[in-house]
Formats: C-alpha cells, structure tokens, sequence
C-alpha cells in the first residue's frame, strides 16, 4: 500500500511545459521555491523546513539537518507545501524552469527510489523524501560532471523531474551498458550501476571536444536522458553574447550585424 499522498496530474505544453496536479481534500504537494505557477482558492501554501516527509526527523535538530542536506544539492533550505483545506477537488500548478520536458516518476512502481541530477527535482506528493546521494566511486564522484552528491526522491508517491530539451528513457536490460556525455544523465533506478569511463585517446582528449569521460550506466534498470543539458545552453548563449561572430562576405555580415544591432 501507499504511504504517501495519492495526486492525479496533467502535463501540459511541449517546449515550456507544466505539471497540473489534482489535489482531493486535505491532499498535499510540495515544490522547489519559485516553481509555482498558479492555484485555486482554497489551497493554502505554507514554506517549510526541507520536503516535510518522515525521514527528515522529528524536532528542530531534525528538520535542521535534514534542510541543510539539500544546501549540498544546490537547493534552498525551504519547500513550498500546497495542501486542499476546502471541499472538492482543487488544481495547483508548477511550470518548468527552462525550455524541456517534465518527467513524471511513480516511485512506487520504480523501487521506491531514484537518483537524479541535483537540480532536477520539481514538485512531488507530501511524503517523498528529496535527499542527497554520494557516489562511492572516487573516479565518479570527481569526473562524474555532478560531483559526489545528487538527488535521491524515496517513498512511493509520485514525483516530478525537469529536464532540458527532449527526453529518453532507456531500458536497460542485466549486464546492458549504456554510455553517455555525463552532463545528459538526468536519472536513474538504484538498480543501475553508475560509473565513469576515460575516453582514451590523445586526439579524442584534446580535440574531440566532447569532454574527457563517459557515463557509463550497466542495467538492469531505467535511465533518463536529456539532449540539452542546462549547462550547456548557458555556456552557448555566453559564447554568443561574448565573442564577436564572423559571418561570410565583410559587406553581408556587416549589413547582418547592423539589422541584429550590433553596429559594424
């Protein structure tokens, strides 16, 4: 049976998409900071300390430490949490941060537990514990492109999870290996083994332009993974607002930056 709050949803949108979620009464979702988008009357939201579950620790030590936690992942101290306190079903909404997919995850049917990037983590049912997850390998801790620590969502509600561009779930059958640019790796069951491979290869270290390391991820178990990875659109849109392009032929490209703005 279920422990944690039982939410009906609805995604919509394709490239900037929000998840609509149900809530009968007395129902509960919680939400990073800044992922509401809109609700009805008669929810009340109220910021707590961490995700509200059970495995936070009862007293204010408990909270305390499990709320630090998630200072480790990049997250803030706080959750929103969005509870139905009238009669009748009500609606609350959460919109995605950048331009992606939101992936919906029924713990339950997933082991009670996935591991995901660390800022992934968009709203879930009042239960699910939003933790951290060391990486016991030195080598994929350091070179694994999210360091030692990232998200665990435990329990056996339903979460939701953001990520950019379009999303691939793969599933990998015992002893299957899959290998990805570490940056792509959204998430992933605790059945799958997670680990990082050098590329090898002088040419391909220094001029493959792909980075130095695989992630290489041996079934069985679910993989997620994302074709435009946040760090990658900053680092293009930096690129772009920095350094002066070279277009073909002086006089077109000139005539091309004037329309943009840019001047000659």
């Amino acid at each position: 049976m279920r422990t944690n709050h039982e939410i009906d949803y609805r995604i919509y949108g394709e490239e900037m998409q929000y998840v609509e979620v149900e809530l009968d009464p007395q129902e509960t979702a919680v939400a990073e900071a800044g992922s509401f988008m809109m609700m009805d009357d008669g929810i009340q939201m109220q910021t707590i300390f961490g995700d509200g579950s059970q495995q936070q620790g009862s007293g204010i030590l408990g909270k305390l430490m499990s709320a630090g936690k998630r200072l480790l992942t990049g997250e803030s101290l706080f959750m929103t949490a969005f509870t139905n306190a009238s009669y009748g079903k009500k609606k609350v909404s959460f919109a995605s941060p950048y331009p992606g997919k939101i992936i919906p995850l029924d713990l339950f049917e997933l082991g009670g537990k996935v591991i995901c990037q660390k800022d992934a983590f968009l709203c879930a049912a009042k239960g699910v514990s939003v933790g951290i997850e060391f990486q016991r390998k030195l080598g994929t801790g350091i070179f694994g492109g999210e360091g030692f620590i990232m998200q665990k969502l435990e329990g056996d509600g339903m979460s939701f999870v953001h990520a950019g561009g379009h999303v691939l779930v793969r599933e990998l059958q015992p002893g299957e290996m899959l290998k990805i640019d570490t940056g792509c790796l959204v998430a992933y069951t605790q059945t799958i083994d997670y680990d990082i491979q050098f590329v090898g290869g002088i040419r391909n270290s220094i001029f493959g332009g792909e980075g130095l390391f695989f992630a290489t991820l041996r079934g069985p178990g679910k993989v997620w993974i994302q074709t435009l990875p946040i760090s990658r659109l900053a680092s293009r849109i930096i690129s772009y607002g920095t350094v002066n392009r070279k277009e073909e032929g002086s006089i077109l490209g000139r005539m091309g930056n004037m329309l943009d703005g840019d001047g000659w």
